[in-house]
């Protein structure tokens, strides 16, 4: 079929499946890192409880045959190995069938750790990349063409996460109508960045720019992906660029960059065309894309519904396999930061004397005078789920008393979480949490203190509390 590829898309095709590779690799590395304390068998919220009460329809996964944390480390790394190959090009290098079964396998590795992974997987990026990988096992490789049928669906994807959330802004917080809300985001968002604090402070004015460029990126630039080129390709480049901005102003973990490896695919056919045409695909794999094609538009149904309700939901998936998801995000916007704060202490009993220390996290705001780092697009699971539960209670009732009942034994695989451990030679003997209001300081504050944050105290979260009464309550 004459129309079915074009050569066109190479460069396309290359630096999407390349960059999805990569950040394949990130994904896997944090699973690697963090699950044993967040899921493991010994974990806040451990995967045998999970799927003893799950069928296996509802969340496929290899481990609801077996699990055990060794299994689950050799999967990671599994998956570490596997996308590292891809990333460095071995999927170019082996025939198409075998390109095509290694990326069906990363992304039935992740599959099985997103389906298991509970609260702590529950984040919109998650279904992106799953969706995004399931789409790169029928782009082909090197030696064939890229069926345009997948480029398109590249597209859709696209257009989905950006119209996505540009219209659940525009129907949600009145802030993004009257081009306010960055007076508040950069400052109130999950995890600030090296930037977010001048960022803030940036000119008002200036701010309802950033608000109004993002209406133009997210409601207007997505229709334009369906036009021809170059039209389409100066529209998804204009995405990138948004994107970038987005990444320099905070951390969203690996969002921003499927959203741009996704732009790439579109874009980069305005800079590069083939000298050589490549190859086109054997009937098979034509056959293949068809059904691969048919199955993704019935399975569109609902997310494009949802785009035009007013009911419209954010980050849903429809069915287990991730191959086709609703997208969105901060549909409304929070005008104070507050921030939970876990300390511990040595003494037995407390009172208005004790000493507290403060458990110090790697990306969530802690002490004031440290600036805040960058970290995406690496995911750091728990201090995103930290600040949810600063917003209410209700989105830590699974796991906070874990977390605190591990900290009061020094659990190593819990601690690794951690910046700091206040209580490096024996477990604290009791453990508080307190609810601090937070705003970054001004020009004349940072000066004078060198503080990038100032904070005050609002209210307590947790009382203090020590291992005998957290014994039966695991």
């Amino acid at each position: 079929m004459a129309w079915f590829s074009d050569s066109g898309y190479w460069l396309g095709r290359l630096v999407f499946q390349r960059l999805l590779a990569v950040l394949y690799l990130l994904a896997f590395l944090a699973a690697l890192r963090q699950f044993r304390a967040l899921m493991g068998a010994r974990g806040m919220l451990p995967v045998p409880e999970y799927v003893a009460r799950v069928p296996f329809r509802s969340a496929p996964s290899v481990f609801h045959w077996r699990y055990s944390d060794r299994l689950f480390a050799g999967w990671c790394r599994c998956g570490l190995v596997l996308s590292a190959a891809v990333a460095a090009g071995a999927a170019d290098a082996v025939p198409l069938w075998a390109s095509m079964v290694l990326w069906a396998v990363l992304w039935a590795l992740y599959l099985s750790i997103v389906n298991v992974g509970q609260t702590w997987y529950s984040f919109g990026w998650e279904s992106l990349l799953l969706e995004s990988g399931s789409l790169a096992v029928f782009l082909g490789n090197a030696d064939t063409a890229p069926p345009v049928l997948i480029m398109w669906l590249l597209r859709w994807v696209l257009f989905r996460v950006e119209f996505g959330a540009g219209l659940i802004k525009m129907r949600g917080d009145r802030c993004w109508r009257d081009l306010t809300c960055l007076y508040y985001h950069h400052e109130t968002q999950p995890m600030p960045g090296p930037l977010s604090w001048f960022f803030h402070h940036l000119p008002k004015p200036l701010h309802k720019v950033e608000v109004a460029a993002n209406h133009v990126a997210q409601l207007g630039l997505p229709v334009l992906l369906f036009t021809p080129q170059p039209i389409a390709g100066w529209a998804a480049a204009a995405m990138v660029v948004t994107q970038l901005w987005l990444v320099l102003s905070g951390n969203f973990a690996w969002l921003n960059w499927v959203t741009i490896a996704l732009a790439a695919s579109v874009a980069a056919p305005l800079w590069a065309r083939p000298d050589v045409p490549l190859p086109t695909p054997p009937l098979w794999f034509e056959v293949l894309v068809l059904i691969a094609t048919a199955g993704v538009a019935w399975l569109s149904y609902r997310p494009a519904r949802n785009l035009l309700t007013r009911q419209q939901m954010m980050n849903t998936s429809y069915e287990a396999l991730h191959l086709v998801n609703s997208y969105g995000a901060f549909g409304s916007i929070t005008r104070v930061r507050r921030e939970i704060v876990i300390e511990g202490t040595a003494d037995a009993v407390t009172g208005p004397g004790t000493t507290w220390q403060a458990y110090e996290f790697h990306g969530k705001p802690g002490d004031v005078r440290r600036v805040p780092r960058q970290f995406a697009p690496y995911h750091l699971r728990l201090d995103w789920l930290m600040w949810f539960a600063a917003l209410s209670p209700a989105y830590a009732r699974s796991w906070f008393v874990p977390l605190v009942a591990r900290l009061l034994e020094n659990d190593r695989d819990t601690l690794r979480l951690l910046r700091t451990n206040p209580f490096p030679d024996l477990p604290p003997a009791r453990i508080r949490a307190r609810v601090f209001r937070y705003r970054f300081t001004t020009w004349r504050e940072r000066r004078e203190t060198g503080a990038w944050w100032h904070r005050t105290e609002e209210r307590e979260f947790l009382a203090p509390i020590g291992r005998s009464a957290l014994s039966g309550r695991r």
